[in-house]
């Protein structure tokens, strides 16, 4: 199936079907695509390899939209191996091709291989451009979305942004997505990139100076069309605003005590109007639960005290939603324990440590089991989480 952008602008990329866990952490199971550009003109570049477990199909792409023509530019816009990995090989097929980075990257070549390919560096910096023809590339440095080294490209015959790991998308490209570009679009910005808001936030500026047509991204599908509603989203995710006005219950439940007085508050919660997704951590997608926190506005963790500190599951989320940068939200708590509850305070803990979090009173305490008597204590959770 071809995904080219233009006559002269052609996609070369592949899609893994294969793959069971993206980066050995977020299962993918509608596959990812491993996406590079070849673009075609008086100098030929290339855009970006692709990862180890797709090298054979992309050197064929490769062999077959060049037509037995040489490329004169490698352009490496991030080092990471799912991108990366064929550099080498592809520089040891066309020795007179010559790679085009900033310093960073150029810097950390040699970290990934053994070949001393500095003979061939063209380095660039902000501004700086590559004439090729007809299509001419200017390059924009964007730091820390997600790697130091990262940087992006703007085509101006064409007005196509060649945007690296910024909008990028689980889900192989032949996967026709019911659910639309948004949702895996989310768990791969906030699992991926959440942690950087600021530096999304400061590409998206310096994005807003350009007159782009297509976004062609390193993972999911080419962007065409009005594609504010995509910058729009990246703006929200990128700036830790929720989207909508709803609950995300995460809990973890030894013996199915925890998940009956956590399905009750959900209860409780949908009852009085309120949208509300549920999740066993023991048992649910973690990377589709941090996605929920992030896209609603309220976050009730519930959790029972497992030797004297959090059940395990738990402490994962809450570290996920530290290092992801997690804030601006309303964080409800109920803990349970036979003897000695802690979770309530360890959960407290960790929230009081994400940025412009307000944490609702009261903290329900379950005595082992949930008794009719808790369900006021539930009842006061839910209407504290939903005022104004």
């Amino acid at each position: 199936m071809k995904y080219d952008v233009s006559e002269a602008v052609r996609y070369i990329g592949c899609d893994d079907h294969e793959i069971d866990l993206f980066e050995s952490q977020y299962i993918v199971p509608d596959g990812v695509s491993y996406n590079s550009y070849l673009i075609m003109d008086e100098k030929i570049a290339l855009m970006d390899t692709v990862d180890r477990r797709k090298t054979d199909e992309w050197f064929q792409n490769l062999e077959t939209e060049l037509a037995g023509k040489t490329p004169d530019y490698l352009v490496v816009h991030h080092m990471e191996p799912d991108h990366a990995y064929n550099i080498q090989a592809v520089c040891r097929k066309y020795p007179e091709m010559k790679i085009v980075s900033n310093a960073k990257l150029l810097a950390m070549m040699p970290r990934f291989f053994t070949d001393d390919l500095s003979d061939r560096y063209v380095t660039v910096k902000e501004g700086d451009t590559l004439e090729l023809g007809t299509h001419t590339l200017t390059f924009v440095m964007a730091p820390m979305v997600h790697w130091p080294e990262v940087m992006v490209s703007y085509e101006s015959a064409e007005k196509i942004l060649f945007s690296a790991d910024g909008f990028g998308k689980f889900g192989a490209l032949d996967y026709d997505d019911p659910e639309g570009w948004d949702c895996e679009a989310r768990r791969y910005y906030i699992n991926i990139v959440g942690k950087y808001g600021a530096q999304v936030q400061a590409l998206l500026k310096k994005a807003a100076t350009l007159d782009i047509a297509t976004i062609c991204p390193l993972h999911g599908p080419i962007l065409t069309g009005d594609l504010s509603h995509y910058i729009q989203q990246y703006d929200t995710w990128s700036s830790y605003r929720p989207e909508k006005t709803a609950t995300t219950i995460a809990y973890a439940s030894i013996h199915g005590n925890t998940a009956i007085a956590a399905k009750k508050l959900g209860e409780i919660l949908e009852n009085k109007g309120e949208k509300v997704k549920l999740f066993d951590l023991a048992r649910d997608d973690m990377a589709e639960c941090i996605e929920s926190c992030y896209e609603y506005d309220k976050l009730v963790l519930a959790a029972p005290t497992y030797d004297a500190s959090l059940f395990p599951v738990m402490e994962d989320l809450l570290y996920h939603l530290k290092i992801k940068n997690f804030q601006n939200r309303k964080i409800g708590i109920i803990e349970n324990g036979s003897w000695a509850p802690m979770s309530g305070k360890l959960m407290k803990a960790y929230a009081e440590g994400y940025k412009n979090c307000t944490i609702v009173e009261p903290m329900v305490t379950i005595a082992s089991t949930m008794k009719e008597s808790d369900i006021e204590k539930l009842e006061a959770l839910a209407d504290a989480l939903l005022a104004e």
